[in-house]
């Protein structure tokens, strides 16, 4: 009886991946039908007031400032930030700016991490009801998105991820699902058992098909192309993450590698997102790259695919696998 359970749950599990499957290869993505394609924006470290709370119009001015169609409105560090995103959003609305929504998994959060994602913490079936409900009001917010997914893929089950997204498909079928996936952690093996849950992917750019550093920039084009081939998915966007802000053991970018990677960026990603938000007056030399980055996209592409005709070095795909990390 306890073996004919189990081929029953693997049938079933079976034809559930195969009905997601279906639904992709109509579409060209998962249960989303949203063209993720130029994307260009920040994350994290909004502006704050003096209370803590997110200086709304600040932050408004500053994406506007810099040319940027998103704000990926990350949830944590404060017991107010759901609160202020409800608040950010119709703003946005109204300055064109998309907006996604990033949770922290657990290895980000209470007890092993000073702060959660409040006010649902690990709720994330909760999380995904409420920020698809939230969808439906303001229909500018388009993602939601966790942290770090790929570390933590033994609390993630591909079973636990399915329920998730089918309660957020359910109630918002245009909310995309895009988490964080490192490169060296996205194995075919990866992909096969949760690319059929994946609206895209959020990539955070390293250089780790030669060793994890925030110097090389020259890897952008290959990694990405890596990236396409392992989920093997027709239109499946890759969102490139830069690191302008310093990541906890590789240290620091310079403003030159921030240049250097966006130029690639804005020529082989769907799109480019910027490790936490910059202050243009704590860091100005960044801001300022992002900004004339983003404003002249098409011309930094051209100037990319130039340079890449004369040096094309490719680079064989690594599966070593690497200890987990977070990503700040």
């Amino acid at each position: 009886m306890n073996k004919l359970i189990q081929i029953a749950i693997l049938l079933l599990f079976f034809f559930q991946c195969n009905a997601f499957a279906k639904e992709r290869t109509k579409t060209g993505k998962g249960g989303a039908a949203i063209n993720m394609n130029g994307t260009l924006g920040t994350y994290g470290s909004p502006p704050r007031l003096e209370n803590g709370r997110v200086d709304l119009y600040r932050l408004i001015s500053e994406l506007k400032d810099i040319h940027a169609n998103t704000y990926h409105w990350l949830i944590y560090e404060n017991l107010n930030d759901w609160d202020d995103l409800k608040k950010f959003l119709p703003l946005a609305r109204k300055a064109k700016i998309k907006v996604w929504a990033c949770l922290v998994p657990p290895t980000e959060s209470k007890p092993i991490a000073k702060y959660s994602s409040e006010p649902f913490c690990l709720d994330y079936q909760r999380w995904a009801t409420e920020l698809a409900t939230l969808s439906l009001v303001e229909p500018n917010l388009i993602v939601w998105s966790i942290d770090d997914f790929v570390h933590n893929l033994k609390f993630y089950t591909p079973e636990y991820v399915e329920k998730l997204v089918r309660t957020a498909r359910a109630i918002n079928p245009k909310l995309a699902f895009i988490p964080c996936c490192y490169f060296t952690q996205s194995t075919p093996l990866f992909a096969k058992n949760y690319g059929h849950l994946l609206d895209g992917i959020l990539f955070p750019y390293r250089a780790e098909s030669v060793k994890a550093n925030l110097q090389d920039a020259t890897q952008v084009e290959n990694e990405i192309a890596i990236m396409r081939e392992i989920f093997g998915i027709p239109h499946f966007p890759v969102i490139l993450d830069i690191y302008a802000s310093p990541h906890s053991r590789l240290g620091a970018s310079t403003p030159e590698y921030v240049k250097e990677v966006l130029i690639a960026g804005l020529k082989s990603a769907d799109g480019v997102l910027i490790f936490r938000h910059q202050d243009p007056v704590k860091s100005p030399a960044k801001y300022q790259i992002i900004k004339e980055g983003f404003k002249h996209k098409k011309r930094y592409a051209a100037l990319h695919r130039e340079i890449k005709a004369i040096d094309a070095k490719p680079v064989k795909y690594n599966a070593t696998p690497v200890m987990p990390e977070r990503i700040d």
